[in-house]
């Protein structure tokens, strides 16, 4: 271990936060870790001073100036158009790639399924973590869900390399593609391309519904997990809890630039102050950081301190079970007793060992650049209004709108017109559907003449979404999805 200090950013957090910070802190410094601390003020203090991301312009350049930001569980206040910190953090830093082992420490810690090692890879940047949200009419309101091409391409990668790098033998991919067939069917199809590329790490694809219903069941049956962000969030939560408690829980947030590492609970704040709060999870978020900072002596030293402290029975209220555990402790009395143990391995749980050689740094590769035609083909146009279904209709059809046709209409996705059923239950948001006469070439005028046709009969326009053929083929959904 090289004697320079490695400068980290360090927030305490709220609720329990700065007690497991200040837990995990004493144990880092006893292990020996080269350390250099810079302290920030994020989460709940910020928000209340009117700062609404929850992190003030000035701290940014502190976390920037370290090598990686080692961060506590933050409130963020209920209402008021409050934005999620994390988010902002991992969006703004790039840090693109969620890493969350679920390990169970069986028969110490209960669980089910004693033979369970899994690491969830959770795409970080996109998808309905993009915050995009409207309300259109009084009835609907609308999340954005964003996926790309360059963002999959940087998460399945990173999976199938961590994978490599970690000597495991499998990486699956979740998503919802038999109903979100552009959006997570991009998703798959990336991972389909990348998995390719590596022929001695075994692939395979799960729907997200089965494939969580199998993973609560049997997660022996997994090793690496990689999915979009939302799929990602929960079913880390999911794994993390039936491997014996979602308070043992560390997680990375790795980007080309940086990293932040974490508990993956929340804040707590019932807890707050009264020393009963488990650190165990900001305490293996910090054993991932001080990997990622190359310092496999003291992650080794601290993570196998906590393996025999878990296998001595030593736990907080949150896993404590009669019988299994031998003492009931506090946050600073299991933090004392991890630092007691510095130094030893456990005996019954499986030792672990972190060397340098072990450790390939990985960027996500320059994207190449997509040659597609692209066709302006129509528009769809959402408006607004409470007529029945029936009445709306006769307001659009039998109309001459130029160049184009009305092929479609729907009300949250249902098809109406043509061929609609007086059955279907509707909402005030209809989506009209106009496409180009056959031959005819479309332009954003001709687009923008529809719609001011539209606008002067009296349609109340809420938004509209072009719609584009890509190398010839239709590149929006159908009326049935």
């Amino acid at each position: 271990m090289g004697s320079q200090k490695a400068p980290i950013a360090v927030a305490r957090g709220d609720g329990i936060g700065p007690e497991i910070m200040q837990a995990t802190l004493d144990i880092l410094e006893a292990s020996g870790a080269q350390l250099e601390t810079h302290e920030v003020e994020i989460g709940e203090k910020c928000y209340l001073k009117g700062c609404l991301s929850g992190i003030e312009p000035e701290t940014w350049e502190t976390i920037r100036n370290t090598k990686a930001f080692l961060k506590a569980p933050i409130t963020t206040p209920q209402g008021g158009g409050f934005k999620s910190l994390n988010v902002t953090v991992r969006t703004t830093l790039g840090l693109y790639a969620n890493v969350r082992p679920a390990v169970s420490y069986a028969p110490f810690v209960e669980t089910k399924h004693p033979n369970m090692n899994v690491v969830i890879v959770r795409e970080n940047e996109e998808d309905l973590y993009a915050g995009i949200e409207y309300r259109q009419t009084p009835e609907v309101y609308q999340s954005l869900k964003l996926i790309t091409r360059p963002g999959s391409e940087k998460i399945i990668r990173y999976a199938f390399e961590y994978a490599q790098q970690q000597g495991r033998k499998k990486v699956t991919c979740f998503t919802k593609d038999n109903i979100m067939k552009i959006s997570d069917g991009l998703f798959h199809e990336t991972y389909e391309e990348i998995a390719k590329e590596y022929p001695d790490i075994e692939s395979e694809h799960w729907i997200i519904d089965i494939g969580t219903a199998k993973l609560a069941d049997t997660p022996e049956a997994f090793d690496v997990i990689v999915l979009p962000n939302l799929y990602g969030d929960i079913l880390s939560d999911v794994a993390a809890q039936i491997s014996g408690s979602v308070g043992l829980a560390g997680s990375a947030n790795i980007g080309d630039h940086g990293a932040m590492f974490e508990a993956i609970h929340g804040s707590a704040p019932r807890r707050a102050g009264q020393n009963v709060a488990n650190p165990s999870g900001i305490i293996l978020g910090s054993v991932l950081m001080l990997v990622y900072l190359e310092q496999m002596q003291a992650a080794t030293t601290v993570h196998n301190a906590w393996l025999r402290t878990i296998e001595d029975g030593v736990h907080t209220y949150d896993i404590f079970k009669e019988g299994k555990s031998t003492e009931k402790v506090g946050t600073k009395e299991f933090a004392k007793a991890v630092i007691d143990r510095l130094g030893k391995s456990p005996e019954k749980l499986t030792p672990v060992s972190y060397h340098e050689h072990d450790i390939k740094k990985h960027k996500s590769q320059a994207m190449e650049t997509i040659n597609v035609t692209r066709d302006l083909v129509g528009i769809d146009v959402f408006v607004f209004d409470k007529e029945t279904a029936e009445n709306f209709q006769k307001k659009l059809i039998n109309r001459n709108y130029g160049s184009f046709d009305l092929k479609m209409i729907t009300n949250r996705g249902a098809k109406i017109y043509p061929d609609g059923h007086p059955e279907t239950f509707c909402v005030d948001h209809w989506r009209c559907r106009f496409v180009a006469k056959e031959s005819t070439k479309q332009t954003q005028r001709d687009l923008a003449s529809l719609i001011m046709q539209l606008a002067e009969e009296g349609f109340d326009i809420i938004k509209t979404e072009n719609l584009y053929n890509f190398d010839g083929k239709p590149a929006y959904s159908s009326a049935e999805g």
